[in-house]
């Protein structure tokens, strides 16, 4: 092949070497993995041929640049070619493709805005290229927190291509974080059929309570994304270690409800039966939390760099006993990693609360409330019945100063009723019920966590419908954890979403001594904080209707004497109740985890 290679390019210095020869030659070299000669072979063609077909060589030769991750070079060659023919398409989009990876994000929207500009979109052949522009600036939007204009993006490439199922996925959740509801709204060719489909299984925890349903998302996914492919057979049991070699896999070590939850687990681990890796592709947020994380494991492997097949060799290489997936099907997850079975054991915990239907993964860590028998049968995995309860709690977690009301923007003498559970989380039928609630008590107001302005509008719009004046609605956004912690105590009472319950959240409300009034239901996601509320001994706060839900609430407002009983249970909930028990918790785990090995 090099041989081959040096004798095109003397044909090439001779202008001895036509155009279709050079793909021909370059491709194969390409193919042969020698990239950066194919990459010389173009630069050696283009300074010694006739410049017709230029603008196309300096597209290939910028492709070629891209995947050696020469950025600069490969800019240089994108706009070159632009520069040779200004209408060429193809090279904006790898153009941009190019600035993003180089952080010029808006330097980047200029190229996808110049193609939804200068392309037509009755033209037939361009049209593929006016979507991924389109697409590619509604994930950017997505990314910057404009969720409105990414909307709008994702609704125009629809128009123009109804068959794309992942950007309709998108468009679905987008419209779940804004409060758009119904969520499901046909347009164009595109009917509330195809919009279950496309629905992700993230998605559908908050769409509906069906079990089957939530089931049949997630192995829509599965399909989707492996097609057929099986998972490769355990080869072994395990590799006989003096100590369990336990691997906690996530994108979500930062500053993560996932991460703050399961820190102090694996503090606790025992050192004498287990050692503790963590397989890591999360962003270095340079958080307090990611550091705790990263100190108490006992080997940090990131593969954020490796490709699936590289991350399972380097699992088998580490000889990994049990794999803890904290992904399921959440952003970030690899399913592919799973399905090749790279330990012999493997345990879906704590990131999705369902069935992740990945090929490999064994068992899912629940309790026997949170998934009873009668449901089971909607689960790939096999459940690990935890005595008490799924979830893990962190007991070293800090909350910032204290604060009052007036800190805060709260009316100091309402009764503040409080959800801190995503927006994608609210659903019509609660939040009409919140109103109702509001509407049976006049001196109380509703403090929700809402990011986006557009979804603040529509909570504000839908409230007018029900008569609710909008100053009774309130808004927090995003905080860093420890200031989050301080904000709850402001709050009476914390009424949670339906069908996909708070999870971090009523752990986090529980712990700071507020309480949390649930809606119970048959899935997973619509028990968790029931599953909670019993771990802390607070059953009195688990509700089985809508009508029981806004009841409560109401009464709890209303009757001094019962909201001051349940605060006073309370008070001993962090010293006495199994919630809170973590070393109990992490023994149980443990003789679960020697168990199943």
């Amino acid at each position: 092949m090099e041989g081959a290679a040096r004798d095109a390019q003397s044909r090439a210095r001779q202008g001895l070497l036509d155009f279709p020869a050079l793909l021909t030659l370059a491709g194969s070299l390409e193919q042969a993995g020698q990239a950066a000669l194919a990459a010389q072979l173009y630069t050696t063609w283009l300074g010694n041929n006739p410049p017709d077909l230029a603008y196309v060589g300096y597209f290939n030769l910028g492709s070629l640049l891209a995947t050696q991750g020469d950025l600069t070079a490969a800019q240089s060659a994108y706009l070159e070619a632009i520069r040779l023919l200004p209408g060429f398409v193809q090279p904006r989009l790898n153009l941009a493709e190019v600035l993003e990876r180089m952080g010029r994000i808006e330097e980047a929207m200029e190229q996808w805005r110049w193609v939804c500009a200068a392309v037509s979109p009755d033209s037939v052949a361009n049209r593929p290229l006016l979507c991924m522009a389109l697409n590619q600036m509604g994930r950017v939007l997505e990314r910057q927190q404009r969720a409105s204009e990414a909307l709008q993006c994702l609704r125009q490439s629809l128009l123009l291509e109804p068959a794309q199922p992942l950007v309709l996925q998108h468009w679905i959740a987008l419209r779940q974080q804004l409060c758009l509801w119904p969520v499901y709204e046909p347009f164009g060719q595109i009917s509330i059929a195809d919009m279950e489909r496309a629905t992700s299984a993230m998605s559908m925890l908050a769409l509906t309570d069906d079990p089957q349903a939530q089931q049949q998302a997630a192995q829509r996914f599965v399909t989707t994304t492996l097609g057929q492919q099986a998972a490769v057979a355990p080869w072994r049991s395990t590799y006989g270690h003096a100590r369990l070699r336990v691997a906690y896999c996530s994108s979500d070590f930062c500053q993560h409800p996932v991460a703050m939850l399961c820190a102090e687990l694996l503090e606790l681990h025992d050192r004498q039966r287990f050692e503790v890796f963590a397989y890591c592709w999360s962003p270095e947020d340079g958080s307090a939390l990611r550091q705790r994380v990263l100190q108490a494991v006992d080997h940090v492997v990131r593969i954020d760099q490796f490709s699936d097949v590289q991350a399972a060799q380097r699992m088998r290489a580490d000889e990994i006993d049990i794999v803890v997936d904290l992904q399921g099907q959440t952003a970030g997850a690899r399913p592919q990693l799973l399905a090749m079975r790279p330990a012999p054991v493997q345990i879906s915990f704590l990131g999705f609360p369902g069935t992740s239907a990945i090929p490999g993964v064994d068992y899912l860590l629940a309790d026997p409330f949170v998934l009873p028998e009668g449901q089971t049968a909607f689960f790939a995995e096999r459940p690990i019945y935890m005595p008490k309860v799924f979830q893990v709690s962190d007991c070293k977690r800090q909350a910032g100063s204290a604060l009052v009301r007036s800190d805060v923007g709260l009316p100091a003498h309402a009764f503040v009723f409080a959800c801190f559970n995503r927006p994608d989380k609210f659903t019509p039928e609660v939040f009409a019920a919140w109103m109702r609630i509001l509407q049976r008590v006049p001196q109380a107001v509703l403090w929700l966590l809402c990011d986006s302005a557009a979804g603040r509008e529509n909570l504000r719009a839908r409230a007018i419908g029900m008569h609710i004046q909008v100053e009774r609605l309130l808004f927090i956004s995003r905080l860093t954890h420890e200031k989050y912690l301080a904000h709850i105590p402001m709050a009476d009472v914390f009424l949670d979403t339906f069908p996909f319950n708070g999870g971090a959240s009523t752990n986090d409300v529980l712990w700071m001594g507020v309480p949390v009034l649930t809606l119970c239901g048959l899935s997973f996601a619509a028990r968790m904080a029931a599953s909670l509320l019993r771990a802390a001994d607070l059953d009195a706060c688990i509700t089985y209707t809508l009508k029981d839900y806004e009841d409560q609430a109401v009464h709890l407002a209303m009757r001094p004497e019962r909201l001051g009983a349940v605060r006073e249970s309370l008070r001993h909930v962090r010293k006495e109740a199994a919630l809170f028990d973590t070393p109990q918790w992490v023994r149980d785990w443990e003789f679960h985890l020697q168990i199943v090995a």
